[in-house]
């Protein structure tokens, strides 16, 4: 079984939902990084269960102990160890699925591959195993920070209830304010009855979240295999009940031609990124060597070439 993410950077992750807690170790993140403890853990407040009527019931007060690669308050350049203890797990409300194979779960196929499983909420294959993700997720942030790279992520939509307008048009600072995470309240307040609605008929509904990732410097990304799109997609695909992917205008671009969305390449003389300590060599390069026009996403060749990057994970 592989748990590894990444190459510059990796996330190795390990722990089960019924376990005694969820951890990883992140290798490849640069020293002297000042470490925002607060920004972490409000990070892993997002995601925390039992915060609202739509979300699960289990109850985790999910405090992260870094174990290793911090010290007085910065990055030491060494592997960062971390651990956020389980408290609520309840497992023996599992027993009775110990024989039975649940139907959209991972049980059944577990038990094939590997002639074990966890049955006591699904092991690794459950979504708090999302929360190594969080935590690497947020000390990359604060990385990429120093660097003018933002990283916005919102609900775009829930079942039939979506947002018809480009991220442009929205105050993106809305986005916490309610439990969907959208950054139209009122849209918002729609989505969550849904899926209040929906999960009172022991059902569930999916959804769309769309990422903008601002300030992304030019040359990130390899030809053929190393495409930055499919290194994105592999990231969001690998998540728990995500089903679909897209960038850029996505599966829109299938109703446009050629001619609608094409860009107007101007030749490019800047160095390509090769580590995080590089970055800022290629970020800001003279505006008159960027691409223009067009409605292509922002790559060519499988390279980040300038301009806001997005894409939408779909989940179910």
């Amino acid at each position: 079984m592989f748990n590894s993410f990444g190459n510059i950077l990796r996330l190795t992750s390990f722990g089960e939902s019924h376990g005694k807690g969820i951890g990883g170790v992140i290798d490849g993140f640069p020293a002297g990084i000042t470490i925002d403890m607060d920004f972490v853990q409000s990070e892993l407040d997002r995601r925390r269960p039992g915060q609202s009527r739509i979300t699960t019931s289990r109850k985790e007060s999910d405090k992260v102990e870094f174990l290793s690669g911090i010290f007085e308050g910065k990055s030491t350049g060494c592997p960062i160890g971390f651990i956020v203890w389980n408290e609520n797990q309840h497992s023996n409300d599992y027993n009775n699925l110990k024989e039975v194979y649940r139907p959209s779960h991972a049980d059944y196929t577990y038990n094939v591959k590997y002639g074990i499983r966890d049955h006591r909420g699904g092991g690794r294959s459950s979504a708090r195993e999302t929360i190594s993700r969080v935590v690497a997720g947020a000390l990359a942030k604060l990385a990429l920070k120093q660097l003018g790279i933002r990283i916005t992520a919102y609900t775009s939509q829930v079942g039939p209830i979506k947002l018809e307008e480009n991220y442009t048009a929205y105050d993106l600072d809305l986005i916490d304010t309610n439990p969907v995470r959208c950054p139209d309240p009122e849209k918002a307040k729609e989505m969550e009855e849904l899926i209040f609605k929906i999960k009172g008929e022991g059902d569930t509904i999916g959804g769309v979240v769309t990422c903008v990732i601002k300030g992304c410097p030019i040359g990130l990304g390899q030809p053929v295999y190393g495409k930055l799109q499919s290194a994105l997609a592999a990231g969001m695909l690998s998540i728990n009940a995500a089903k679909a992917f897209e960038y850029g205008e996505g599966f829109k671009g299938l109703k446009m031609k050629g001619s609608e969305g094409r860009r107007a390449s101007r030749r490019q003389c800047h160095p390509p990124h090769r580590d995080l300590q590089h970055l800022h060599r290629v970020r800001n390069p003279p505006r008159a060597s960027r691409p223009r026009g067009g409605r292509h996403p922002c790559t060519q060749g499988g390279i980040y070439y300038g301009n806001q990057k997005k894409d939408r994970p779909c989940r179910r």
